[in-house]
C-alpha cells in the first residue's frame, strides 16, 4: 500500500522543527523510564490513583442542548515523579460537555488531544457537540500537558522541545485519565470509554491498558508504537536530527547507560535490530533500510501480563495553598516518588566523546536506532498490560497513512487479540479532515458493544 500524497505535501508546508532541545536531560529520561515500569503493569498500580482524588468544576455554561463544565485538578504525576512536569503543565484542565437530556444511560467518552490540538474548541466542535446531537452522549475533553493552557513559555506552538517531553506527556495522561475515569464513575456516569485521534489515539490506548475494568476504546489514526512515526514516517523529516546526533555523540550516557534501561524486546524492537545489524555486512547504515522492510512479526520474547457517590466539586480555581491539600494521598501506598536526583549505574553527565565521533558515518543511523529504542520503551503497546476486554476496542486506521507507518512493527491485532481494525481509504490528513463521522460511529459501536456485553455494569 502506498502513502498519501496529501500527507507528504501537508508535512512540507510545516516548517517548524521537533525536539530542538534534543533528547532531554538524561536524568529525566531515567526517571520516566523507571516510572514506566510501574504504570505499564496494571496489577502493580491498581491503587496508584485514589478513587476520591479531588476534581474541581470551576465554571458552567448553559447552551441550547448541553452544559459545558470547566474543570481542573493537579496531575498525579507531580506527586510520583516530582518536578518532571513543567510548572505550566502541573494543573490539568478539562471541559465536560453534558447533554441536557439523556437517552437512557449516561455514557461519557473521554477524548485525548492529537498533535496540535490546543485548548478544546477543535474536539468540542468536531466531535463532542455532534455526539450530543447524534447519540445523547457526553464528552470529556482533557487538555494534554505541553498544550494550550499547559504549554511551557519556551515552547514554540506544538513542537515539543525535548524527546523526553513526549514520554512525560504520556505518563501524565495515563494517570490523569485514571483520575477522570474514577471521578466519572463516582458521579454515576456509565458506560465510560476513551478515544483520541493521531497522538490522542496513542495516549488513550496507553491509558486504557492501565484501567482495571472493561472499557470501550476507539483509537483513531494511531497504531502499536510511536517509534515509526519519528523514524520512518513523514514526521521524521521534522525532527531536529542534527541536535540529537550532536548530543548523542558528545554525551556517552545515552549509549552507555540509557540503552541499558530499555526493556521491550519483541521482534520489532530496537534491541533485536541491534543484533541483526551487528551480523550484517551493511553495519548500522542498514538500519534505516531495515526499518522500511515489510516482514512477518510476532510478539517474540515479550510476555504480556494478564489481566456512596461524593458530590460534584464546585469550587474556586486550584492554586497556591490548595495544591498541597490536593496532592495528599493515602500514606499506606507502596509506591514512592521517583526522586529528582534518580540516577542509574554511572553518572548522569557521562564521559565526553572524542570530537572525531561527531563525524563518524554511522552517527545518523545510531541516532535513529536510539530514537526507536526510547520511543518503543514508552509508547509500544506490547510494553504495557493488555486491556481487560479487547473485544471493546475498535481501531480506525487510514490505509495510506504516511504519518503512522505500519510496516515493520507489530500490528495491534497481534498485541491485542480480539480487537477490531477498520480501514479508511486515503491518508492521515484526509481522514482527519473528512472522516470525523466515521470516528464517531466507531465510538457508538464500541459503546453499544459494552452495553450488550456488560448490562450489569450500566
Amino acid at each position: 500500500m502506498g502513502v498519501s500524497r496529501l500527507d507528504v505535501f501537508y508535512r512540507r508546508l510545516l516548517l517548524s522543527k521537533l525536539f530542538i532541545g534534543g533528547w532531554g536531560k538524561p536524568e529525566d529520561l531515567k526517571r520516566i523510564f523507571e516510572f514506566r515500569k510501574i504504570i505499564a503493569d496494571r496489577e502493580k498500580c491498581r491503587s496508584l490513583v485514589p478513587k476520591d482524588y479531588p476534581v474541581y468544576i470551576n465554571k458552567t455554561e448553559t447552551h441550547a442542548d448541553c452544559y459545558i463544565h470547566d474543570g481542573v485538578f493537579i496531575s498525579p504525576l507531580e506527586h510520583f515523579v516530582p518536578g518532571i512536569l513543567p510548572t505550566e503543565s502541573v494543573k490539568a484542565r478539562f471541559q465536560f460537555i453534558v447533554p441536557k437530556r439523556w437517552q437512557g444511560n449516561r455514557p461519557v467518552c473521554i477524548h485525548l488531544a492529537g498533535t496540535g490540538d490546543h485548548f478544546f474548541w477543535r474536539r468540542r466542535t468536531l466531535m463532542a457537540r455532534p455526539m450530543v446531537k447524534e447519540a445523547g452522549m457526553a464528552s470529556l475533553l482533557l487538555e494534554n500537558p505541553y498544550y494550550g493552557y499547559r504549554k511551557p513559555k519556551d515552547q514554540l506552538r506544538s513542537c515539543l522541545k525535548n524527546v523526553s517531553d513526549l514520554f512525560v506527556m504520556g505518563g501524565a495522561l495515563i494517570l490523569e485519565s485514571s483520575v477522570l475515569l474514577h471521578w466519572l464513575e463516582s458521579e454515576g456516569y456509565s458506560p465510560v470509554g476513551m478515544t483520541g485521534i493521531s497522538m490522542g489515539g496513542y495516549m488513550s490506548s496507553l491509558a486504557v491498558t492501565n484501567w482495571p475494568k472493561p472499557i470501550p476504546l476507539i483509537p483513531c489514526l494511531s497504531w502499536s508504537t510511536a517509534s515509526s512515526v519519528f523514524t520512518t514516517g513523514v514526521l521524521s523529516k521534522a525532527v531536529n536530527w542534527s541536535e540529537l546526533e550532536k548530543q548523542y555523540a558528545i554525551n556517552s550516557v545515552y549509549e552507555e547507560e540509557i540503552i541499558e534501561l530499555l526493556e521491550y524486546c519483541g521482534t520489532d524492537s530496537f534491541k533485536m535490530a541491534q543484533e541483526i545489524v551487528k551480523h550484517s555486512s551493511g553495519g548500522l547504515n542498514s538500519l534505516e533500510h531495515l526499518l522500511d522492510q515489510p516482514r512477518e512479526v510476532s510478539v517474540g520474547c515479550y510476555t504480556r501480563k494478564a489481566e456512596n457517590r461524593p458530590p460534584l466539586w464546585i469550587g474556586e480555581d486550584v492554586a497556591g495553598s490548595q495544591m498541597n491539600k490536593i496532592l495528599e494521598v493515602d500514606s499506606t501506598k507502596t509506591f514512592e516518588p521517583v526522586p529528582r536526583g534518580f540516577q542509574a549505574k554511572k553518572s548522569v553527565i557521562g564521559k565526553k566523546a572524542d570530537p572525531d565521533k561527531m563525524g563518524r558515518p554511522t552517527l545518523h543511523s545510531e541516532s535513529i536506532s536510539f530514537m526507536k529504542g526510547v520511543m518503543d520503551e514508552c509508547t509500544h503497546m506490547a510494553n504495557f498490560s493488555v486491556p481487560v476486554d479487547t473485544s471493546l476496542i475498535i481501531v480506525v486506521q487510514a490505509k495510506e497513512d504516511a504519518y503512522v507507518p505500519r510496516t515493520g512493527v507489530l500490528s495491534l491485532q497481534e498485541i491485542w487479540p480480539g480487537c477490531e481494525v477498520r480501514y479508511l481509504k486515503g491518508g492521515h490528513i484526509s481522514a482527519y479532515l473528512f472522516k470525523q463521522n466515521v470516528f464517531r460511529q466507531a465510538i457508538y459501536d464500541a459503546f453499544d458493544r459494552f452495553s450488550l456485553k456488560y448490562p450489569h455494569l450500566l
